[in-house]
């Protein structure tokens, strides 16, 4: 459908991200190239929970970070009311995928850093929705039942890093380089988006160059199955809108028709 909403997979950054001139205007214009969407789910590598859980409305931020100075903690996201999405998503998943409404729980900085750059005025609805697993079949499976929220003008955000290698990073400056097991990875990752080769990219933990200082653990990478999965075919190209390194990490970004 041509008025389908794509699905995104962005590096969402740290806090910092909101200072770095560079990356905040790259998705800022990437937001103003979309459709204005009706509401956002996003799925960030900060919230790792099984079963299925989602955030709650009209709750604080979450401030899931340390070592940064006091501002950051003070930022606010307030966005409307989302719990007419997170009816319908609750009502998508199947029996056997059971949905925690979590009444406490606010956006992590996976949703509102970069949302904060990409749709500053705060007036679109936002649901968080929780990282179940890290298998990748079962998070295309996940994807691919969001699927029919894209005719429904709701923009699928999976949220990670697609290097996230920080206990091996040694530079911690924005411009700093980046280490041979980023930009290896980071080339392994968007030849393999490139082809459309889903099966690869799945296949990480054993074909990436790389592996494992570019993802010791694996959360940031595996929310982009949830965007693949949502994809009208997830063996299709992509197009990959931002692409660099922000502290040696790499800042690939990209979306899915």
């Amino acid at each position: 459908m041509s008025d389908r909403m794509p699905a995104l997979y962005l590096g969402h950054g740290a806090p910092p991200l909101l200072d770095d001139p560079v990356w905040s205007a790259q998705l800022a214009a990437w937001a103003v190239d979309l459709p204005r969407p009706t509401a956002i789910l996003i799925v960030s590598a900060h919230w790792e929970s099984a079963p299925v859980s989602l955030s709650a409305s009209g709750v604080p931020l979450v401030y899931d970070f340390g070592g940064f100075a006091p501002r950051y903690y003070q930022e606010r996201y307030d966005t409307p009311d989302a719990s007419t999405l997170a009816a319908r998503v609750a009502a998508m998943m199947p029996p056997d995928e059971p949905v925690h409404q979590h009444a406490g729980r606010g956006l992590d900085h996976g949703a509102w850093v970069p949302l904060k750059l990409m749709y500053p005025a705060a007036d679109i609805p936002v649901l968080q929705m929780s990282l179940p697993t890290q298998d990748p079949g079962r998070l295309l499976r996940l994807g691919e039942r969001l699927r029919p929220l894209r005719d429904e003008g709701v923009l699928v955000i999976g949220s990670g890093f697609l290097t996230h290698g920080l206990r091996f990073v040694t530079e911690f400056r924005i411009d700093a380089p980046a280490p041979a097991w980023s930009t290896e990875f980071d080339r392994w990752a968007a030849e393999a988006l490139t082809r459309g080769d889903v099966d690869t990219l799945a296949a990480y933990a054993a074909s990436a160059p790389g592996m494992p200082y570019a993802h010791p653990t694996v959360e940031h990478y595996t929310p982009l199955f949830v965007t693949l999965g949502a994809a009208t075919d997830p063996t299709e190209p992509v197009t990959q809108v931002i692409d660099g390194f922000w502290m040696g990490l790499s800042k690939r970004s990209l979306q899915v028709a």
